[in-house]
């Protein structure tokens, strides 16, 4: 419906001054139309002509190639073009089943990328979810999509905590870890860490111990070693990580990730590449290798440092030399918090000069933090951090103090729903209470507005009957449905989750004006309502769906 639109408008363009004019359709208020268009503004300019005269010549034109499909085309303002539907024109929308711009593409989403042997933090729940949503919208827009996971399983973080391991264990002693409980493991590795961390910024020896201890984690990868007493200790624990990873995405309901990427399986890529590249793109400087980010506007870092072990940044280079060389994308999108956007920017940089193709199909997205209501910045390096699963804790806490049956598909959509609706970028501060709650724009609310909907259909015992003749509310409510394809296509190309919430959320105020005023069960009217009421249900339940978030029956 909207591309036909489009089409028109670019065929009436072209017909009265000869140009190729792209045609962008919005949605103005119901009172002005169904569909809005500034391209008069825009070709006045370029012609140096009055824009509501250049409106008018195409509104003439316009009524003429769209016929009977509008029943009104108006100018308004300085020249905006306001077109309203014709009922059966605007009914053929709620059959669309929208672009499917991406088939035949191969797009990659990395996303959560937590490191072994560190809490997973609210910041690491976000960009699981987040990325889990973006990838489900890739998904839909038809592409073969790969989600992948990147976490550090070496690296100068896993040296701070196998350090504190080790002293806590008395030595090498690997058997001494069957000592501590499965539930406790993931708060015993966090501390560990914290300790570790303490200990290297503090203490010159236990610097100097935890590089050593950094170096022959390296080591083990290097020789493949599995059978030392620090191997045993190592492999143990970092497997601790994985299972902790595990449970909790199986909590979440993600889809399950096609790949998990260790730090330790693109490290000697990384290296090589950037030793490769050493005296072109890298320089060396004091012991270490660096790429000169000044020179681009951006700033100098370290990719192998002065004890010849490489950095985070050079990992990323065999990142992405290993996505591109195993996958070929067409698009990489890869989603981080806004604290690495400089950082991301000089690898990019770095790698842009010896492979600029795969640099040039990589998108990189970025968040802000996430803090409780009333909380602090967290920092897993002083351990004053919000746990994922301290977030999922109190939801259900919210949940059982507002006296409803714990569900835990309500706790989960509180807690999406609360993240997503925000766009990605900002700051997030999670409030559980304002998150559970059955009204307003939470999760839970769109869950009931779904229940509701099944509800009354589930009193009827007509059959559902043809929309035809649309009285204003149900046309109110039909225009909406309209939207979501609409809606699905943008939040897919500009990968903006929070367009989706925000359309659920005015979809299901926009059923309960109409059901306020209009009877469903026991009204003449009643067949063709019912096919309302379904469609919108059906509406609520898919765009929830590419939210991650269930839409129950009842509730």
């Amino acid at each position: 419906m909207k591309q036909e639109i489009e089409q028109a408008i670019v065929a009436a363009v072209k017909e009265l001054f000869d140009v190729d004019e792209s045609a962008e359709l919005s949605r103005p208020d119901e009172q002005f139309g169904d569909y809005s268009t500034n391209v008069a503004l825009r070709l006045a300019k370029q012609f140096g002509k009055n824009p509501r005269e250049v409106a008018e010549q195409l509104s003439v034109k316009l009524r003429e190639n769209l016929g009977d499909r509008v029943i009104d085309i108006s100018v308004a303002g300085p020249g905006f073009i306001n077109i309203r539907l014709s009922d059966a024109t605007l009914l053929t929308g709620l059959t669309s089943s929208g672009q499917v711009p991406n088939t035949g593409k191969k797009i990659l989403v990395e996303y959560s990328d937590p490191n072994p042997l560190k809490p997973l933090h609210a910041g690491h729940l976000y960009t699981t979810l987040v990325g889990d949503v973006i990838a489900r919208l890739v998904e839909s827009s038809g592409a073969e999509t790969i989600r992948l996971n990147y976490g550090g399983d070496v690296g100068l973080h896993v040296g701070k905590s196998l350090w504190a391991i080790v002293r806590q264990l008395g030595g090498e002693y690997p058997e001494k870890l069957d000592e501590i409980p499965e539930p406790e493991r993931p708060a015993w590795l966090g501390a560990r860490y914290v300790e570790g961390n303490d200990a290297y910024e503090d203490d010159e020896t236990a610097k100097a111990e935890i590089i050593a201890v950094n170096k022959k984690v390296y080591g083990l990868h290097e020789t493949g070693d599995r059978d030392s007493a620090f191997a045993h200790v190592y492999w143990t624990v970092r497997q601790w990580s994985y299972e902790y990873f595990a449970h909790l995405y199986d909590q979440l309901g993600v889809v399950p990730f096609d790949r998990f990427i260790p730090e330790s399986e693109v490290t000697a890529l990384g290296t090589q590449t950037v030793k490769e590249h050493t005296g072109s793109v890298y320089q060396e400087s004091e012991g270490a290798v660096v790429f000169d980010g000044e020179a681009y506007g951006l700033h100098t870092r370290v990719f192998i440092n002065s004890e010849g072990l490489p950095t985070y940044e050079a990992k990323e280079v065999g990142l992405l030399e290993t996505k591109w060389n195993d996958y070929h994308f067409d698009k990489s999108i890869v989603i981080t918090a806004n604290e690495q956007a400089q950082y991301m920017q000089v690898v990019f940089k770095s790698i842009e000069q010896f492979q600029a193709e795969p640099i040039s199909r990589t998108t990189h997205l970025t968040h802000g933090f996430v803090k409780l209501t009333g909380g602090i910045k967290m920092s897993s390096r002083k351990g004053n951090i919000v746990s994922a699963l301290d977030i999922l804790e109190v939801a259900r806490a919210a949940g059982a103090k507002s006296g409803r049956t714990p569900d835990e598909t309500v706790t989960l959509a509180a807690v999406k729903y609360a993240f997503l609706k925000n766009r990605i970028g900002a700051d997030i501060v999670y409030d559980p209470e304002e998150s559970i709650a059955l009204e307003g724009n939470s999760g839970p609310y769109l869950q009931y507005a779904h229940a509701r909907a099944r509800s009354i259909l589930r009193k009827s015992e007509n059959q559902q009957g043809g929309l035809t003749d649309l009285e204003a509310d149900e046309r109110m409510l039909v225009r909406k449905l309209t939207e979501y394809p609409e809606v699905i296509a943008k939040a897919a190309q500009e990968l903006l989750p929070h367009l989706i919430c925000t359309y659920l959320y005015e979809l299901a105020q926009t059923f309960n004006r109409f059901y306020e005023n209009n009877r469903v069960i026991s009204d003449p009217r009643e067949a063709s309502r019912l096919q309302l009421v379904t469609l919108y249900a059906n509406t609520l339940k898919d765009g929830l769906g590419l939210l991650g978030i269930t839409a129950p029956e009842s509730m």
